[in-house]
């Protein structure tokens, strides 16, 4: 009977887990609450779609303190496991390279074609040029280019956090991890208030909606790679990682450098090169 809960592999398999279920019933109350919310059926859809959200948050704190106990205290993540995990990992990161691909797309085949003969509507719609006419662009040498400089020095934070992690320097990890969470906050404040003082909104017209998708749905990602790097500041402070065994930190540091190098092409393709489109334009007018 004892060698029946002997492990012999390198493989985890994982406990019996209540999470995907009440995950999904959560998911599915929210998306109900959201969907009767936006359609004004009952006056209790944003209480529904309350509990939903709560539940699915719930269900991801606890799941994911399964995986931090499975790690740091069981013993589960051996090195077959944790290659796997980093598997994972880089296919996660490509399926949301794709996702901004999506963005890119819309906003290049508005952009490059606005008076495309096929969409017999676009150049009533954009006048033929590119931004359409009656836009104001973002000047891309003021907030952006100031947001663009938070997140590249906030990449360097996170790297020196990582090569602290590795030569042990525990005080190097709790800095660099402190001044890269203080600098993505500053980048959602910056991006907020550049929001606020937009001359275009999104409902209306392509640009508009094309520009708050691939910006907002970036800014989001820059709110939960925040509160990834928060969470690993706290693991720090309880002792967590080590110079060999560190794979949270190391997926969180992903994360974070692949929203940079989104956030670089975002700024050279929306606010430069759309920026130059509109001086364009507006000097051919």
């Amino acid at each position: 009977m004892a060698t029946g809960q002997v492990k012999h592999h390198d493989y985890h398999l994982v406990d019996p887990s209540p999470w995907p279920f009440v995950g999904s019933v959560s998911a599915f109350i929210m998306a109900v609450g959201a969907v009767s919310w936006m359609h004004h059926m009952f006056s209790a859809a944003p209480i529904v779609f309350g509990v939903g959200l709560i539940g699915v948050l719930y269900t991801m704190a606890s799941w994911w303190a399964d995986v931090i106990r499975e790690a740091q205290y069981k013993g589960d993540h051996t090195r077959v496991v944790q290659l796997h995990h980093r598997y994972g990992m880089i296919l996660f990161i490509a399926s949301e390279v794709m996702f901004f691909v999506a963005w890119f797309w819309a906003y290049f085949d508005a952009a490059l074609f606005p008076g495309d003969p096929v969409q017999a509507a676009r150049d009533a719609l954009f006048g033929g040029v590119w931004p359409p006419k009656g836009i104001e662009t973002f000047d891309p040498w003021h907030l952006p280019l100031l947001n663009t400089l938070i997140l590249l020095t906030s990449g360097t934070t996170v790297t020196w956090a990582h090569h602290a992690l590795l030569e042990n320097d525990r005080q190097g990890v709790k800095w660099g991890l402190i001044l890269t969470i203080l600098l993505g906050a500053t980048f959602t404040c910056v991006q907020a208030f550049e929001y606020s003082h937009a001359e275009f909104s999104f409902a209306g017209h392509i640009y508009g909606s094309t520009f708050f998708m691939a910006t907002g749905f970036h800014g989001f990602h820059v709110i939960i790679g925040t509160i990834f790097l928060t969470v690993c500041l706290f693991r720090v402070f309880a002792g967590h990682f080590t110079p060999t065994h560190h794979l949270g930190f190391e997926f969180a540091a992903w994360y974070w450098h692949f929203v940079d190098v989104v956030w670089l092409f975002l700024f050279l393709c929306i606010y430069v090169w759309g920026h130059g489109a509109e001086a364009i334009a507006h000097g051919a007018g």
